[in-house]
């Protein structure tokens, strides 16, 4: 188990040091000077020069990446150019926003695929399975900024039981903090969860026809029994491959839903940040959102491990 650990830790490392490597070179070809949009358009050259010195752009690209891995390995995020303040300041608040949508967008997905796909595949080729079949089709159809505005529309405005928007804060009232983020993440997990109770359904099927499920079924255990103790266990391999895949679309997700519902997370101020071409701090917010995801597939290499231990025999 701890070589398979330490190779899987090793490739996280080596895509996190890819990852900073891709984002940082994006954002160098990017047009546009941050130093003439802080200014403005009619600021003079001697200025734009001051401020370009200032901003520590007039160094080699290089030098500037050097400084920002090493930054960030000391948990210095450097100096936002638009706002003048720490950009960890900036990113603390969102990231305590962002981060619990993303659970329980996850959460609220895996619960999705697992009823709807359960449900489906005991079920093959009856009305509940076609009709669950469709409404997932559905799921996956329909794009989550849409999906948003209708969870607004009836559950906001119609019948007024969530806010339409906004977030009040961790410290100022709990539940309604947890309310607040309830429809976002409704939004966010109905594709995804869609997608996975297709998966489900199919790797549940596909594993019902192996002979040690026969096998089970002809000793006289129930088919409950069996889809619990014999069938979930190797049918969520295919799962956490799609969920691991899914949450990077999630996280991507977020951007546009939290804009919708006008929550002050990750998403809004990456989005704030490129109309500023604050770079600074759209690079620790987008490396932070990749790491979140290679995070997440890391945690699902080491889940793969635990729930099919031939893996870990055939790393070692």
């Amino acid at each position: 188990m701890s070589i398979f650990f330490a190779k899987r830790l090793l490739t996280l490392i080596a895509t996190l040091i890819g990852a900073s490597m891709v984002i940082f070179l994006v954002m160098e070809i990017l047009p546009g000077d941050p130093a003439l949009v802080i200014l403005g358009v009619d600021a003079s050259d001697e200025a734009v020069a001051i401020l370009t010195r200032e901003l520590g752009l007039d160094r080699p690209a290089p030098e500037r990446y050097w400084g920002w891995v090493t930054g960030l390995l000391s948990g210095e995020l450097g100096t936002s150019y638009a706002y003048k303040v720490p950009v960890w300041e900036l990113v603390e608040g969102a990231l305590w926003i962002t981060i619990p949508l993303a659970i329980m967008a996850i959460t609220l997905s895996i619960i999705i695929a697992l009823v709807i796909g359960l449900y489906a595949a005991a079920n093959h080729n009856k009305p509940a399975d076609i009709a669950l079949m469709g409404f997932s089709q559905l799921g996956i159809s329909v794009p989550n900024f849409w999906l948003a505005i209708l969870l607004i529309l009836f559950f906001a405005i119609k019948f007024r039981w969530f806010p339409a928007g906004g977030f009040p804060g961790w410290d100022e009232d709990i539940f309604k903090s947890f309310k607040s983020l309830l429809l976002p993440a409704v939004a966010l997990a109905t594709v995804v969860g869609a997608i996975l109770a297709r998966i489900t359904r199919s790797a549940v099927l596909e594993v019902y026809r192996e002979d040690y499920v026969r096998t089970a079924r002809a000793k006289g255990l129930s088919q409950r029994s069996t889809l619990w103790l014999h069938v979930l266990r190797n049918a969520l391999i295919p799962v956490l491959t799609v969920t691991g895949i899914q949450f990077a679309g999630l996280l991507a997700g977020t951007v546009v839903v939290e804009n919708v519902f006008h929550i002050p997370g990750l998403g809004s101020l990456v989005l704030k940040a490129i109309n500023n071409r604050d770079t600074i701090v759209v690079e620790n917010v987008v490396l932070l959102l990749a790491a979140m995801v290679i995070i997440v597939n890391f945690i699902v290499d080491i889940l793969y491990a635990v729930i099919d231990p031939r893996l870990k025999a055939h790393d070692i």
